[in-house]
């Protein structure tokens, strides 16, 4: 257990007024105190360390100025969002962050009222704090609202919407935009080098602060922080002022924001002042304070378990590959034979594998920042081109770019081939990253192909397929973490388009999988072994079109189907359930039943526990089949490791 640090001033606060009563001085002591606390909290649990220790003294700051929690704070993403819950009554339950039962590792409505608006996807939160801000304006009983957005998220295209929208309404509205030139990859694009520009200026080391917001500073700092926003602004040749001010908000930054000095007094006089939307640019390290996080190529984005004093985290070693890795491997030997393979990524170019493609080949890897929509589509038209572009998405992120799928992609049938990551059940990020939903909405549009990975090998197999696939759309989808231990080739081999298989051939009932279940259904098949019920296991592969020969070879040969999948009700179960109803085949003796998470959102905790949560264990699996089966037993055995 990591030794707890040593915080006399945030013991001494319950909750953001008593920071209010503190002096400035006080106030910078206590954000080091904050500061300390997080890092020894998430040695113990694992999380995103470097983007919370980045914002330590700006979230003190800002629960110091503004009236939280009638004033709502919005942190954007809300992976930087461990400060904000010890400052605000849940410090007791820090060490449960990202645990079973514990404290989620975002924001969450349901966690506090100082949690007014939940979030992990990025670029909601200027959209929300304009709701707040309306629905303030219009008399309900909230205050001012301040989203907090980083200089990755705010490259999206909703954030543009959301400024663009928040300006011509002209409310009072508050947005700090955290820029620390780092998202979970290098940002990219024209705002990544517009706001490094704003940082790297000749006067970056002064208060550059918008105009009427100067009078703040003290006499012999006014005239120089005057012509230091002049060089940002243009303003001092007439010309147009920034880019933020062209959309209509005060402009105020950039400031430090690591230093009291400027947060503090810089947040009093726009909370005093503004009469419209303000937009203050704070620039930060991400990492701040802990050499091991400022010192990592990803600032300690994503961390496990680690010891405080080195900064070594503690990582079990594989048994197997990743199946991330796989794909990497599989897509770059492709790529290799194929030199109109090219990968397109959403700022997760190291988390969807397409890195290792990018290190041989750095010309035909396309990092476009969080902004999927335009991935999407930037993929289509390199597949009109003739192109084969491969589009590495999380099932998760892959929601936010679905009209460009469905009206980009789909309607024109144009060969982009979709790598769906972190399908099914995720863990500790919980039900916002939950791969749970793609199958239902990409088998629904005509002219998809939707495959899904029964383990590692197969991963392979289905990277070359769609490789050498050109008819239209087609997706793959796999989970996050380790395969099941295959030896894999050099190559994966091409499979037949709608062509499933067997995996093991019984007499009783029959299991049908689709995806990377089917490693517990072998296990389900064990524990009916074990009650004396023969099981053939399946091998579905295609969700859409469907093997139709193979469903009907198990329903005529066997007392019970059981579809089985890491999906939502709706996905490929509802696939098989409507194929055969529509042929008059769910008349018959044999009982269908389909297994898919339930119709709610699941609970962070370990995968395995969230699968347990859901009813789509082993021991699930056997006794639904036995039960439709109708096998009269006392029990389904556990089975064995």
């Amino acid at each position: 257990m990591t030794n707890r640090p040593n915080t006399p001033f945030l013991d001494s606060v319950a909750g953001p007024a008593d920071i209010r009563r503190m002096n400035d001085t006080a106030i910078a002591n206590l954000a080091d105190d904050v500061r300390a606390e997080v890092i020894s909290a998430v040695s113990e649990t694992g999380g995103h360390l470097g983007s919370s220790l980045g914002v330590v003294e700006l979230t003190t700051a800002i629960h110091a100025v503004f009236d939280t929690p009638r004033d709502k704070v919005i942190f954007d993403v809300g992976h930087q969002c461990y400060p904000h819950k010890v400052l605000t009554g849940r410090r007791d339950r820090i060490r449960t962050l990202r645990q079973e039962g514990g404290l989620s590792g975002f924001t969450k409505r349901a966690e506090s009222e100082y949690d007014p608006f939940g979030a992990a996807h990025s670029s909601t939160s200027i959209s929300a704090a304009l709701g707040f801000t309306v629905g303030r304006d219009m008399g309900m009983p909230t205050g001012d609202a301040i989203a907090v957005i980083g200089d990755g998220s705010i490259s999206a295209g909703m954030a543009y919407e959301a400024l663009n929208n928040a300006g011509s309404e002209g409310r009072r509205l508050f947005v700090i935009l955290n820029d620390n030139e780092m998202s979970i990859a290098p940002p990219v694009g024209a705002m990544s080098k517009y706001l490094s520009g704003l940082y790297a200026s000749p006067m970056g080391e002064l208060h550059k602060m918008a105009e009427g917001f100067e009078s703040a500073l003290p006499g012999p700092l006014r005239d120089h922080a005057r012509r230091a926003r002049n060089l940002v602004t243009g303003m001092q040749t007439g010309g147009s002022g920034t880019l933020f001010e062209e959309l209509g908000f005060s402009y105020v930054g950039p400031i430090d924001g690591h230093d009291m000095s400027q947060l503090l007094p810089v947040l009093r006089a726009a909370r005093t002042r503004a009469t419209g939307p303000v937009l203050i640019h704070v620039c930060t390290t991400k990492g701040k304070g802990y050499a091991p996080a400022e010192d990592s190529a990803d600032c300690g984005h994503g961390v496990s378990k680690f010891d405080v004093v080195t900064g070594a985290q503690a990582k079990s070693k594989p048994n197997a590959p990743s199946y991330t890795k796989v794909f990497g491997s599989a897509l770059t030997t492709e790529a290799q034979l194929d030199p109109s393979i090219v990968a397109v990524s959403a700022a997760m170019p190291s988390g969807t594998g397409v890195d290792i493609m990018g290190a041989r080949f750095a010309n035909r890897v396309f990092d476009v920042g969080i902004a999927e929509q335009h991935g999407v589509t930037f993929a289509a038209g390199m597949a009109a081109s003739g192109l084969k572009p491969f589009c590495a998405i999380y099932s998760t992120f892959l929601q936010r770019g679905y009209d460009q799928v469905v009206h980009d992609v789909a309607l024109q049938n144009l060969p982009v081939r979709f790598a769906i990551d972190r399908a099914g059940l995720v863990g500790a990020d919980g039900p916002t990253h939950a791969g749970a939903f793609d199958i239902g909405f990409m088998t629904a549009l005509p002219n998809m192909t939707v495959m899904a990975a029964g383990d590692e090998l197969e991963l392979m197999h289905m990277v070359r397929t769609a490789a050498a696939y050109d008819e239209g759309p087609i997706a793959f989808r796999y989970p996050r973490g380790e395969g099941v231990g295959i030896d894999l080739p050099g190559r994966g081999e091409l499979i037949e388009i709608g062509k499933g298989r067997i995996v093991q051939e019984g007499t009783d009932v029959a299991i049908l999988s689709f995806g990377a279940h089917l490693s517990e259904c072998r296990k389900a098949a064990e524990a009916l072994a074990a009650q004396g019920v023969s099981a053939t296991i399946a091998d579905a592969r295609f969700a859409k079109p469907l093997d139709h020969a193979l469903i009907r070879q198990l329903l005529r040969h066997h007392k019970a189907l059981i579809t089985v999948e890491q999906g939502s009700r709706g996905g490929f179960g509802a696939m098989v359930l409507h194929d055969l109803a529509n042929d008059g085949l769910l008349d018959g003796r044999c009982q269908v039943r389909t297994m898919t998470l339930p119709d709610r959102y699941i609970d962070h905790a370990s995968p395995d526990a969230m699968y347990a949560d859901a009813g789509l264990t082993a021991v699930d699996i056997a006794a639904t089949a036995m039960q439709a089966a109708g096998v009269d037993v006392k029990r389904v055995g556990e089975v064995a490791d």
